[in-house]
């Protein structure tokens, strides 16, 4: 690969649009086809050079928009390679710029010959994602759309594929404009009243603005607390897994993810350091962590993996403590309270009751009721299971999508996914406070107007609107794939 080793650095912050830019497009090694893509001013002409088709004489810039070609890329005299060439017109493609997509066979030496080809003839490699960032400079879309391409790229459940689908089409942006629209008309009247400041008129209903500014707060409030679940569905739920040692942490983390995954032993502390893998049920990814056995001892090793228990149960987002079914009820609520204590209230602990196989089940559900366990909050729960026999798992697992509002990515609502949006979004509310309080105080209407321009601003970095710096748009779009 020695073209993409020579411009793998290559910076995005200078893009120019008169450049005409080309890259592999389809995921890097061996497969049936590969599509190396070229846009810009003069990406048909640069293919017309290298493509050679079967009809005679045939040229692609003289081919209409949106229709595909069969010939061969010619380097000189030599045959490349069989290719199919799609066409694809400005303002009609995905960058707004003429576009040609090459689908190539996909031996990497193909694709790195025609690449070559390409440069050769007037291309240069594009950074990573330059494709997409010049459908945004070209106005195809906004900056949320754009970031939303690189979410569905990455997207690893149903749930992450249907909220970046859902951004891409503009579901989020739709939100931010409709808001904007509406303030940039009160805040129109409001300068307005500004320059007719010696004839004391209102333009702007006091009443209205106020209710309009308690709309706009309740929504980026309704948007900010969507982030705790985006932000799940876009990384996966962390859910740690504590407990004493030999409770059957390491079965449960085998069971829940059907293989052997964690060592096994009747030996206490066996599990020293925290064991990770990923799950998907019905559509949202969880990170599950099987960590070291809490328990008093004197092993150095073995309490550096007990710290790193804590330290884990600390960065979860759901805490599974496994106890023994066969432990006194005193040892029991000994654990559950030394854990809640560790714990923070956004965080939600599910007691899970192992080995109820070697007890009586009517003895098993006298005993392991809520009303039992004053210790556990409303969000909390216990759940009997055994984790051997695989008995009560189920009920487990439905406890863990319990703590997913599977109805908003249901019914496609907005869900904020991304920390710069929440960010922005953060500092959009703290503005928007303000504009409130001033209202009520009856604060001059140049100071309100100027807390209003500063919610716009916010609510512009989302879009895009107010960022105009190649360094930040260079940030954002640094960690894109080359060819996207």
């Amino acid at each position: 690969m020695r073209i993409l080793n020579i411009f793998k650095h290559k910076a995005i912050t200078m893009i120019n649009l008169k450049d005409t830019i080309v890259a592999i497009s389809t995921a890097q090694g061996a497969g049936a086809i590969a599509v190396i893509r070229l846009t810009g001013p003069d990406s048909i002409t640069i293919c017309d050079k290298v493509f050679q088709s079967i009809r005679h004489g045939k040229k692609l810039i003289d081919q209409a928009a949106h229709t595909v070609h069969f010939g061969s890329l010619m380097d000189g005299d030599k045959e490349l390679d069989e290719v199919l060439v799609s066409i694809f017109k400005a303002p009609h493609s995905f960058t707004g710029e003429d576009t040609v997509e090459v689908s190539c066979h996909g031996a990497p030496f193909i694709q790195q010959k025609v690449l070559e080809l390409f440069i050769q003839n007037g291309a240069q490699l594009a950074a990573p994602g330059e494709f997409t960032q010049r459908a945004f400079l070209n106005g195809k879309m906004d900056l949320s759309q754009a970031e939303a391409v690189a979410d569905l790229i990455a997207s690893k459940s149903e749930a992450a594929r249907r909220v970046a689908l859902q951004q891409m089409k503009g579901g989020f942006s739709n939100e931010l404009v409709h808001l904007r629209e509406r303030l940039l008309n009160f805040i129109s009247l409001v300068e307005l009243e500004l320059d007719f400041s010696e004839e004391d008129v209102e333009f702007a209903d006091r009443a209205q603005l106020i209710a309009l500014v308690d709309e706009v707060e309740q929504l980026l409030t309704k948007l900010i607390n969507s982030f705790s679940l985006g932000n799940a569905i876009k990384n996966g739920i962390p859910v740690a897994i504590v407990g004493h040692t030999n409770a059957g942490k390491s079965t449960l983390l085998n069971t829940i993810l059907q293989e052997d995954r964690a060592i096994v032993s009747d030996i206490h502390g066996t599990t020293r350091d925290a064991i990770e893998d990923t799950l998907n049920i019905k559509g949202i990814t969880f990170r599950f962590i099987d960590t070291a056995g809490i328990r008093k001892t004197t092993d150095a090793i073995e309490n550096i993996g007990i710290n790193r228990t804590y330290s884990k149960m600390g960065s979860a987002s759901i805490v599974i403590l496994m106890l023994d079914i066969n432990d006194p009820d005193p040892k029991i609520h000994e654990a559950i309270t030394e854990v809640k204590g560790k714990m923070n209230p956004d965080q939600k602990l599910v007691v899970a009751i192992n080995k109820i196989d070697l007890i009586d089940s009517g003895e098993t559900n006298a005993r392991f009721t809520p009303e039992k366990f004053p210790e556990l909050s409303d969000n909390d729960a216990i759940v009997p299971l055994s984790a051997k026999k695989q008995t009560g798992v189920d009920n487990l697992l439905n406890e863990l999508i319990d703590t997913v509002n599977l109805q908003a990515v249901d019914n496609d609502e907005v869900i904020v996914t991304n920390a710069r949006h929440y960010e922005a979004l953060q500092r959009s509310h703290e503005s928007i406070r303000r504009v409130l309080e001033g209202l009520h105080s009856g604060l001059s209407g140049d100071f309100v107007a100027q807390d209003i321009r500063e919610v716009l601003y916010f609510l512009g970095q989302i879009t895009g609107g107010e960022i105009q710096t190649d360094e930040v748009l260079g940030n954002i779009f640094k960690n894109f794939c080359i060819g996207k």
